[in-house]
């Protein structure tokens, strides 16, 4: 297997295929038609469309307590141990994220911000060609943090009508309200309008292929969305020093999501280039997705061969990738140049799974560039803030004529009125 080498990142932007929204002109409409459908005929739409796209529809749209209580029996223990530590580690390290209501007071007068969980919040968990469970803890454990009292999880179900069981027991263990046999486009319908059964939100949050997130932008101000995600992203910046069976296997961890998952390389040793592709090659053969992913790295993966370690730092700002791997001596010195990344995973033994699935920081992450503003899915996510301000007669006395001085700057004299009528009143 060959990839594509660039010398120059410029050279690669406009060779490397194009991800846009706004190119999906037919699956928008889809999308719309979808949303449509789920809006006037709520939970019969629903069952028509997991029908249509998912090859079942499911008597009972909501997964029920028997349901629930088979398939937290049905995990073998070591993997329910091993998603209690996780959980405990995504709980710890969003415990961290709390932010808290405060104020400031004076003479008279109080100001400040109070911080509030949202009242309900829908999750989006992908199904398909795999199952998610530990984007369940993701999404449902910092909504639990912040206080969200309801949350909602819409996934679809396999061709059978059920849900995989870790999933199932993920939601539990996360504390989720209800889980609902429901993905795609109508799940996000659903989640936003409410159905008979499934009840409408405050926000969505949670990954999705390309007909979730063309929803989610559709329904964007009626709902809260958390991202618009594109398809998943790796950065491995590497030296001449680097062991390119690690990087092999690590671009290989992203290649297999999906055909449009874009790995990339950045290095300054050509030959750590050839020993890279040797070891896709290899590892390419015996990987279960084998398919999936040698499409990723054919169309979509490519190799940045730069001069130096700085030209590799300044292409990172510029590409904001999702995840980016420092596999390079010494990382730590470059934490300071690195300005855009969704996430950093900072060494050799720092491998991305390891955010995936068990450090306790979040895995729903901003892709295709969005890095320059947005940041990974946090409690931040699932609260609001609403400011405080209090001021007496005294207070509001003291500073009315810098306030009508300004209003009327603005040419807006009934706000200096507004003022002005209070100290006439109080005979200041």
């Amino acid at each position: 297997m060959s990839i594509p080498v660039y010398n120059s990142l410029a050279r690669y932007l406009e060779k490397r295929p194009s991800f846009h929204l706004d190119d999906y002109v037919a699956e928008r409409e889809s999308v719309c038609e979808i949303l449509a459908a789920v809006r006037q005929r709520g939970d019969a739409a629903l069952k028509e469309l997991t029908a249509r796209y998912d090859g079942v529809a499911p008597a009972e749209l909501r997964v029920g307590e028997a349901e629930m209580e088979a398939a937290a029996e049905a995990v073998e223990p070591s993997l329910v141990e091993a998603l209690r530590s996780a959980k405990e580690n995504i709980e710890n390290f969003h415990r961290r994220q709390v932010p808290s209501s405060w104020w400031e007071s004076g003479p008279g007068y109080l100001v400040g911000q109070r911080r509030r969980p949202l009242r309900s919040v829908g999750a989006y968990i992908p199904g398909g060609t795999a199952s998610y469970p530990s984007s369940v803890l993701m999404t449902v454990l910092p909504a639990q943090v912040a206080g969200v009292k309801e949350i909602y999880l819409c996934t679809p179900p396999a061709a059978d009508g059920s849900i995989p069981a870790l999933t199932l027991l993920a939601a539990r263990e996360a504390g989720a309200t209800a889980v609902f046999k429901v993905g795609g486009a109508q799940a996000v319908a659903a989640l936003a309008y409410g159905t008979e059964t499934v009840p409408a939100v405050s926000k969505i949050v949670g990954p999705g292929n390309l007909y979730v997130t063309l929803a989610k932008r559709e329904l964007y101000g009626r709902v809260g969305i958390d991202l618009l995600a594109g398809p998943s992203e790796i950065v491995v910046v590497a030296d001449a020093e680097a062991n390119p069976a690690y990087i092999a296997a690590d671009l290989l961890s992203q290649a297999e999501h999906d055909i449009l998952a874009r790995p990339l390389l950045i290095t300054t040793s050509a030959d750590l280039v050839r020993q890279v592709e040797r070891e896709l090659q290899e590892q390419l053969r015996n990987l279960p997705r084998m398919e999936i992913a040698g499409r990723s790295l054919e169309e979509q993966g490519a190799v940045l061969l730069v001069s130096t370690l700085e030209e590799a730092w300044r292409a990172v700002n510029d590409l904001a990738p999702e995840h980016l791997e420092l596999q390079v001596a010494d990382p730590w010195r470059y934490l300071d140049a690195i300005e855009n990344a969704g996430a950093i995973f900072i060494g050799s033994d720092t491998p991305e799974p390891v955010g995936d699935y068990w450090a306790g920081s979040n895995h729903v992450l901003p892709t295709g560039g969005t890095a320059r503003y947005a940041s990974p899915l946090g409690v931040d996510n699932f609260m609001k803030s609403t400011h405080l301000l209090y001021y007496s007669a005294a207070a509001l006395a003291g500073a009315a004529p810098q306030i009508e001085k300004l209003a009327r700057a603005e040419g807006l004299e009934g706000h200096a009125r507004a003022v002005a009528i209070r100290r006439q009143n109080d005979g200041t």
